[in-house]
């Protein structure tokens, strides 16, 4: 499948049931090694990767000796705990025979939820792609509650997607994709290759493609929600059956799988958000060169701006403004209000002597929307 071959960066969501031996549970590791071996394909031909994987509760729970039972929130936490440094070592046993360094990034809602969080977690993960390590995420269940969290790595792997602009999401999962109906129970269950748009109607199909499985309907479903989430971030997302050995060479080798298109990219999902999800905090007025070189697809440097207006914190959206007021765009703001006023009229190389740190332009290029009249400007 060309969404496989052709993805720059690929995020894979492991779950429990692939990752621990039900019948022991310590870790799978030769489902484990041959994934590994799957991961190293992708990185020799240029792809990066992130893994989004579950295990830690499960693995813990047998190291606590806790009972086979519903867990309290208070023993999931304590298993989370216990068991995430045997998720890790099981990565790294299994991921470092081929080279490639593993790093554990723990979230919650607000580390994709909170804008000034979302940040920094979006700077380290781009970090560790660019050091060439494979980022392993999960949901910080020691700290997580009830009320406050994922509730699922489905959804955590789609906002993962969107925090760092990937270009497709795979959901390893039980079944080889969607169907029309459960495939278990109806002869004429028909599997879908594409899908081009999640209407209601191919809502209505996730009741029934595992149902016999026992995860039929929290499962499929919560996959379709996590696809819609990487799909208003231009990520596709790709469902395919992960109880094989190396599930991704058996997708692009012709094995079933639903690929779930998105309709922009990554970069341009963004910039609509920016543009149109955010409200402005503040406005940035700048000069005519720093216009000129935004209408260029350059960042907003310091240097070329000429007032700041309203309380704003890093990571906010603000509205750029030239000298006659016009908007050009909105973007997020790497510095706060007050650290902006400092900073007025100076290079970029300049702003470490004045704050003590120093996080490039105002604006970044890559955090900017260009209002539509300004983009027709020369």
């Amino acid at each position: 499948m060309n969404a496989l071959s052709d993805a720059r960066l690929i995020i894979v969501k492991v779950g429990s049931a692939l990752l621990v031996n039900p019948k022991t549970g310590q870790a799978d590791r030769a489902w484990l090694q041959a994934f590994a071996a799957d991961a190293a394909r992708l990185r020799a031909r240029g792809q990066k990767l992130v893994v989004v994987s579950s295990g830690a509760v499960a693995l813990g729970r047998v190291r606590l000796a806790l009972p086979r039972r519903a867990l309290s929130l208070a023993e999931k936490q304590a298993a989370a705990a216990a068991g995430q440094s045997l998720l890790m070592r099981a990565w790294e046993e299994a991921l470092e025979p081929h080279g490639l360094r593993t790093a554990q990034i723990l979230l919650t809602p607000d580390d994709t939820e909170v804008r000034h969080r979302f940040l920094n977690a979006r700077a380290t993960l781009e970090t560790l792609l660019r050091l060439g390590a494979v980022a392993v995420v999960n949901e910080n269940d020691t700290v997580a509650t009830e009320e406050l969290r994922y509730g699922d790595n489905d959804r955590l792997a789609a906002r993962v997607a969107q925090m760092v602009g990937a270009d497709l999401l795979v959901l390893l999962s039980d079944v080889d994709g969607l169907y029309t109906a459960d495939p278990r129970v109806d002869p004429d269950a028909r599997h879908l290759p594409r899908i081009d748009a999640i209407t209601d109607d191919i809502v209505g199909m996730a009741g029934g493609a595992n149902s016999a499985g026992g995860v039929g309907t929290g499962g499929m479903a919560t996959k379709l929600a996590a696809a819609r989430i990487a799909g208003a971030a231009g990520c596709a997302t790709l469902i395919t059956l992960g109880r094989r050995p190396a599930p991704l060479a058996a997708v692009e080798q012709g094995e079933r799988a639903t690929l779930f298109a998105a309709a922009e990219t990554p970069a341009a999902a963004y910039k609509a958000w920016i543009a149109g999800s955010l409200t402005p905090q503040g406005v940035l007025t700048i000069d005519t060169g720093a216009a000129a070189a935004l209408r260029r697809g350059k960042s907003l440097l310091a240097a070329g701006v000429r007032a700041v207006d309203g309380r704003f914190d890093k990571g906010d959206a603000v509205v750029v403004r030239d000298a006659e007021g016009r908007e050009l765009a909105r973007g997020l703001a790497r510095y706060d209000a007050a650290d902006a006023r400092r900073i007025l009229g100076l290079r970029t190389a300049d702003i470490a002597d004045v704050l003590g740190y120093e996080f490039g332009p105002l604006v970044h290029a890559d955090d900017l929307a260009l209002a539509r009249h300004a983009t027709r400007e020369s």
